[in-house]
């Protein structure tokens, strides 16, 4: 199809370019969390791709070192790699990263060298994916995006099993002008509120029944 081969074509020259235009505000970025909190600079973490082929996938760091081990030891959240109302393991440069989304722009790599586009669903972890059902293994039939469709509509305030319902209305409904439409409404995201996080209840629940499954 020619829109896939445009959007293939569009996706790392699109990248590139944004590299060069935001690589003063990368570094401005990468200055203040070494001020705030200190080294590490990005953090990486295991997703999956398109077809569910796991990349290390990097953002600004926006968590405390030790964030997911403090969520386990503190019992924030029967999920560790969620957040949670006024996490206090998020950093003050954090906060302000995530609400703006600015912590995603290292992706802008990802999309340069085909893991990731600009839109798509975003991707999830490798370990929360292998608790897919069929239904929501529609998401993985296209590469994970820096924005996507739920990204727009809500982000963290909604559940994840409405993201999974519109991640498949956007592969079902593909098309250049959604992305766009996408793109252009993700511009609009920073001068939002903070949005409030909803537990995963679902992945927690998914992920009890797994290993429920392995016990002996």
């Amino acid at each position: 199809m020619v829109a896939r081969a445009i959007k293939r074509i569009a996706d790392p020259i699109l990248a590139f370019f944004l590299l060069l235009l935001l690589s003063p505000a990368l570094l401005a970025i990468a200055i203040w969390i070494l001020v705030d909190t200190g080294r590490p600079v990005l953090y990486a973490q295991t997703r999956a791709g398109r077809h569910g082929k796991p990349f290390r996938m990097l953002k600004f760091r926006t968590m405390v070192q030790n964030a997911v081990e403090l969520g386990r030891e503190q019992g924030f959240s029967e999920d560790p790699y969620g957040i949670v109302p006024n996490d206090p393991r998020i950093t003050q440069s954090g906060r302000f990263l995530r609400r703006t989304s600015l912590d995603e722009l290292p992706q802008l790599l990802h999309v340069l060298f085909g893991q990731m586009s600009l839109v798509g669903p975003r991707p999830d972890l490798v370990e929360q994916v292998a608790n897919y059902d069929e239904q929501d293994r529609r998401r993985l039939e296209v590469l994970p995006g820096i924005t996507g469709w739920s990204q727009v509509q809500g982000r963290d305030e909604i559940p994840w099993p409405e993201r999974f319902e519109q991640d498949a209305w956007y592969v079902e409904h593909w098309s250049l002008r959604l992305d766009l439409e996408i793109l252009l409404r993700t511009l609009t995201q920073p001068f939002r509120e903070e949005p409030e996080p909803v537990e995963d209840t679902m992945n927690i629940e998914r992920a009890r029944r797994a290993s429920s499954a392995h016990r002996p």
